[in-house]
């Protein structure tokens, strides 16, 4: 294929702190470029995957977050949102932004997009004919969310005081694995019953699966994880008394639409002493949504600082909430691969719908660009809708 062919794309740096993924890693690099891309990767000293791994491959190595510097026809990827406040955006991004769900800024995101002419293929709706998202990182999401739960139940049951550090990212499943192994005896040892007992909400999707694989490869009995999902959570209305009689509580739903809530601090207060309940890790992070099923909390927290008190109460035990929205970069290496081997086909066809009026469904058949379609279709939707709200 000649090069004036090639179809350019370009992979940003990450802006949040702490970000270790990549939307693209040296192996689905390598296929775009055999297929007739030319792949361009900023430089990214958080990035798990360094440099030399994608110049290997033949990709260009650009310097460090230059982005916007780039002419407008060449799209960038990344993961996660881009800085805010920031300069109007007059290229293609295809990202997970968080401003469909009306999270807070969302108007503002948007604005960015119209002022600069840009356009916005939103990974997290990224969906096949069947509305099935094609690429997720949410196994991995359920599989570190509960890690990270077991990790600071295990700290805050060795003393009043103690509190889960600051995380970094493991090499490997394995390793994390064999950490938690260790930890889970504080808990057990701690427990009248010397059990660990586990709820996970949304047990059928890939968020929940991976959770309980987790919690079954670190030692919990299959028997003390509890599994939910839709049939469980619409039988009777929330708050539940049965999440306060586990000892971590993990949510993986995809919320949709407003619900009661899960647990409330009236509740939570009310069972005094009598909760068992130690840590709720929201891996569906809907903090800043008006409809978060989950209202005891208000911040999302990091890496640094992983975990938040909830009010119980003076004289109470504690309850701490984990609120990380990228878990997954717990394990940057595997999560990758995954998530990227899986977007590969959806971004073969990118070049079909490039630089060309996709607003009309049916111009392209499935597997020619149709999830491309939708994910405009839907951009334009919320940005009219922003555009009413002020952007």
């Amino acid at each position: 294929m000649s090069a004036a062919n090639r179809q350019p794309l370009y992979l940003r740096c990450e802006m949040k702190p702490a970000e270790h993924r990549a939307a693209l890693t040296p192996t689905t690099a390598k296929k775009l470029i055999e297929a007739g891309f030319d792949i361009t990767v900023e430089s990214d000293p958080q990035r798990i995957f360094d440099d030399k791994e994608y110049a290997d491959v033949g990709c260009t190595i650009a310097k460090h977050n230059t982005f916007h510097s780039l002419p407008k026809h060449i799209p960038i990827i990344g993961l996660k949102e881009l800085e805010e406040p920031g300069p109007d955006l007059p290229h293609t991004h295809i990202q997970f932004a968080h401003c469909y769900k009306k999270q807070a800024g969302w108007v503002d995101v948007l604005g960015r997009f119209k002022r600069g002419g840009g356009k916005l293929y939103d990974l997290e709706f990224l969906e096949d004919s069947n509305g099935r998202r094609v690429a997720a990182f949410g196994w991995h999401a359920g599989f570190a969310g509960a890690a990270l739960g077991l990790l600071a139940l295990a700290e805050q049951v060795q003393g009043a005081e103690r509190r889960l550090g600051a995380q970094k990212a493991y090499p490997n499943e394995q390793a994390l694995i064999a950490h938690a192994k260790q930890q889970i005896e504080h808990i057990r040892k701690s427990r009248a019953d010397g059990k660990v007992k586990a709820l996970v909400v949304g047990a059928l999707g890939r968020c929940g699966r991976g959770a309980i694989d987790f919690f079954e490869k670190a030692g919990v009995a299959p028997e003390d994880i509890v599994r939910w999902d839709m049939k469980e959570t619409s039988a009777k209305h929330g708050p539940y008394q049965e999440l306060l009689d586990v000892d971590i509580f993990v949510n993986c739903i995809y919320l949709t639409s407003k619900i009661p809530p899960f647990l409330d601090e009236a509740t939570i207060q009310a069972a005094g002493a009598s909760r068992r309940l130690g840590v709720v890790v929201d891996v569906s992070c809907d903090t800043t949504n008006p409809n978060n099923p989950l209202p005891i909390y208000s911040i999302n927290t990091t890496f640094d600082k992983p975990t938040v008190d909830v009010d119980t109460g003076a004289g109470n035990p504690a309850l701490s909430v984990i609120s990380i929205d990228h878990l997954p970069t717990l394990l940057p290496r595997e999560s990758s691969e995954g998530f990227s081997n899986d977007l590969l086909p959806s971004l073969l066809q990118l070049p079909l719908v490039l630089g060309k009026d996709t607003t009309q469904l049916d111009t392209l058949q499935e597997g020619k660009g149709a999830v491309w379609q939708r994910a405009e279709k839907l951009f334009r939707h919320h940005l009219a809708d922003a555009e009413k709200n002020g952007a």
